[in-house]
């Protein structure tokens, strides 16, 4: 069972929003404290709004709100929250104020002290408190009513019993609660630092500018917002903060080094929406154009497509390309004419080389300039599943044909694909953006961090990822992923691409994903 009575300290947004759950969900009786003259009962008025809304939109019943209201009441000082069974803690992200307010709630209550902070860590919070076996994590996403997930986290000191009574409540007020170790960022902060770090370091490189590559996340990997989109949203002096914090807790991992060009921008003062401008500008008109239709796929004779591969993509290629009236081969196969184009899709077995036609090389192991030593092929990278709409990313070299440009654009086009051309490197954008999502989460697992299933259900419901990391390394191919690695710690010659020990091991047991009924997660049945 879930706390009876909660206390809420900080009437902020997350602390509003923590409060109204409290509340509403968990049909706690709810006290809210903030020591800003005014601020309580300012939140208790939005919060009364948010509930009258929610019975207009049909969400819940006006007995519902109004109950809910009569549960709510503000606490006129700090002392006031002594009888309650847990606090929670959502003041501002500074050590020395969580230190203090920890301090006083141990001495006023006997109840468990929760905090509802994203980076600072529970133990060096704990550190400052006289009771830190009552001390526990209780990570809330914004915003806290409509976002599912809570992350609790034990810090070294946090009781069994402290736990259980964060965990009942989170389940109590209708949240998904996934167990995290206090590690910087926790689960969901830490596996999802590489979408705007790696996103940083693309265009740090020049290989598609911050529009470009939201449209390949959006298009070719099912997110709702690029990593440029969100830096905007959270603030990028927001993002930039929280990757110096990871940095200096982690003495220097170089996985989360924070990014020049970031620095660059908020020393310019260009934050993103809160001032108007930031990787895109905000004003009247939208900032960027709608995303455009699926290209229609063209089912009619094309002739031949040789594709090879022994890979998940490969066989969504040949699924699609058959659907769209290509006569599909293997380099094996002895086909009625000869290829008009020839797809390297990634490694098969035994497989012979590609024989005639246009050449569409992976870019995966390598870029292509690398893979195609002055050849003329053109290169390409995509990631399952290839869903109607999805995207292929396009690459070419100083030696790639215009009539294999042509035509590798015109063959995915022809499958109902969307393309875009960006600059030659290995995994070219998504791919290496996914591939790093992948070995964070699996470091994250092999560290004891949290689950396989906690960490994939925190990127989805507490970031709207279309999917999770881990699971969709099974789909991907943890083969393919572990090449992505390679081929970009290869080419770099840098620690931020070394592959997660659990990754590697996995592959080297053959463990390989959905096409091998286990990778990181079980798919036998």
């Amino acid at each position: 069972m879930g706390a009876r009575t909660i206390g809420v300290v900080g009437a902020g947004t997350m602390g509003a929003g923590i409060a109204q759950l409290a509340a509403q969900a968990a049909g706690a009786d709810t006290l809210l404290f903030d020591p800003a003259e005014g601020a309580t009962e300012a939140a208790i008025g939005r919060i009364g709004g948010a509930l009258e809304r929610g019975v207009e939109r049909g969400r819940w019943s006006t007995h519902d709100a109004t109950n809910a209201r009569e549960r709510l009441r503000p606490a006129p000082t700090v002392g006031d929250l002594a009888g309650c069974d847990l606090v929670i803690e959502a003041a501002p992200e500074r050590l020395e104020v969580k230190h203090e307010l920890f301090a006083q709630l141990a001495e006023i209550t006997p109840g468990v002290l929760a905090s509802n902070t994203s980076s600072i860590p529970i133990s060096a919070i704990a550190a400052g408190c006289p009771a830190p076996d009552r001390v526990v994590g209780m990570h809330f996403f914004n915003p806290a009513p409509a976002m599912r997930l809570v992350e609790v986290i034990g810090g070294l000191r946090s009781s069994p019993d402290a736990l259980a009574l964060a965990r009942a409540t989170g389940a109590a007020m209708g949240k998904r609660v996934i167990d995290a170790t206090d590690t910087p960022g926790f689960v969901v902060n830490r596996c999802n630092r590489p979408f705007g770090g790696e996103a940083l370091r693309v265009v740090t490189e020049r290989l598609a500018d911050p529009a470009l590559v939201d449209r390949i996340c959006r298009l070719g990997g099912g997110f709702r917002m690029g990593p440029f989109e969100v830096m905007d949203l959270v603030g990028i002096d927001v993002n930039l903060a929280v990757a110096e914090s990871f940095s200096a807790l982690s003495y220097g991992e170089p996985r989360w080094r924070p990014s020049p060009l970031a620095a660059r921008m908020v020393a310019a003062g260009m934050l993103g929406r809160k001032t108007g401008e930031g990787w895109y500008r905000y004003g009247e008109a939208p900032h960027r154009p709608d995303d455009p239709p699926a290209p229609r796929m063209q089912p009619e004779a094309h002739g031949v497509a040789q594709i090879a591969g022994d890979t998940m993509l490969a066989a969504e290629l040949r699924g699609l390309a058959a659907a769209a009236g290509w006569e599909v081969a293997s380099p094996s196969d002895d086909a009625s004419a000869a290829p008009a184009v020839a797809i390297d899709a990634g490694p098969g077995l035994d497989e012979e080389p590609l024989q005639g036609g246009h050449r569409v090389l992976l870019c995966a192991e390598g870029p292509l300039h690398a893979i195609d030593p002055a050849g003329g092929a053109a290169g390409f990278h995509a990631l399952p599943p290839l869903g109607p709409g999805s995207l292929v990313e396009l690459t070419r070299s100083a030696t790639t044909a215009d009539g294999t440009a042509a035509a590798a654009e015109a063959f995915f086009a022809s499958l109902g694909l969307h393309t875009a051309w960006v600059g030659d490197a290995p995994g070219l954008v998504l791919g290496r953006i996914v591939a790093q999502l992948v070995n964070e989460a699996a470091f994250a697992l092999g560290e004891g961090v949290a689950s396989a299933e906690d960490i994939d259900d925190g990127m989805v419901l507490g970031l709207n990822h279309p999917r999770g990391p881990l699971g969709w390394a099974d789909l991907i191919g943890l083969d393919h992923v572990l090449l992505l690695l390679d081929g970009l710690h290869d080419h770099y010659r840098e620690d931020r691409y070394r592959a997660a020990p659990r990754l590697r091991a996995l592959v080297d047991e053959g463990l390989l994903g959905t096409m091998t009924g286990a990778g990181f997660f079980d798919h036998a049945d």
